[in-house]
């Protein structure tokens, strides 16, 4: 039996107890697991937990506050010495007003892939983050961007609000549209070979800046 062959027979036997008329999709599904976490969305402990998983995989952290949030973005943009930023269409334009307009890249027309490789940062929002895993999940929405944005640039400064922050998956999925090009973000983008040898930026951004609006 070949690997086809054998998904198949797990797909039918899975099937079995479908009534017969009935749709699988119609068929209700246990789910026992746990679907909410054990502090509520935005809690100072779900931040805190993010905040500690997205430290472990090599980003940075910082919790601002609404006001200070422009600063700190024009800083962190500065200390990377960064010359050129693009921002996708939606970004709020009140977390911009600290950036000097004419080192801001709009993404309208698109910018082209060869481009966007000479662009040193990319600044978004998200659309919802996970603490348990401590990723940041990105689904093309407003502030967000297409998935190239986030995937070319050397440097993503992601830019999220604390109640933005769910504990677990469930949580998060429940938040999310299937349809849409969800891209699931935990650290810094790194890999390593089959001698362990780490390699950082080959699926995307080798540095990662979180800040989270308290």
């Amino acid at each position: 039996m070949n690997a086809r062959t054998e998904v198949l027979s797990r797909i039918r036997r899975a099937l079995a107890d479908v009534p017969e008329g009935e749709r699988p999709e119609d068929v209700p599904v246990p789910r026992a697991y746990a679907r909410g976490g054990t502090a509520a969305a935005g809690s100072p402990q779900v931040v805190e937990l993010l905040t500690t998983r997205l430290a472990d995989y090599g980003a940075s952290v910082h919790l601002v506050s609404e006001g200070a949030a422009p600063t700190v973005i024009a800083q962190t943009l500065s200390a990377r010495g960064a010359a050129c930023a693009v921002v996708p269409q939606g970004f709020p334009p009140a977390w911009l007003a600290a950036l000097d307009p004419h080192r801001v890249l709009d993404d309208r027309p698109r910018v082209p892939v060869r481009e966007l490789d000479r662009v040193d940062s990319v600044v978004t929002t998200a659309a919802v983050a996970i603490a348990e895993t401590g990723t940041l999940v990105l689904d093309g929405g407003p502030g967000q961007g297409r998935r190239a944005l986030t995937l070319v640039p050397d440097h993503h400064v992601c830019v999220l609000r604390a109640e933005q922050v769910v504990a677990r998956v469930p949580e998060a999925l429940a938040r999310l549209d299937p349809v849409r090009p969800l891209t699931f973000v935990s650290g810094p983008s790194a890999t390593s070979d089959i001698e362990l040898d780490r390699v950082e930026g080959v699926h995307g951004p080798r540095t990662l800046h979180v800040l989270i609006v308290v």
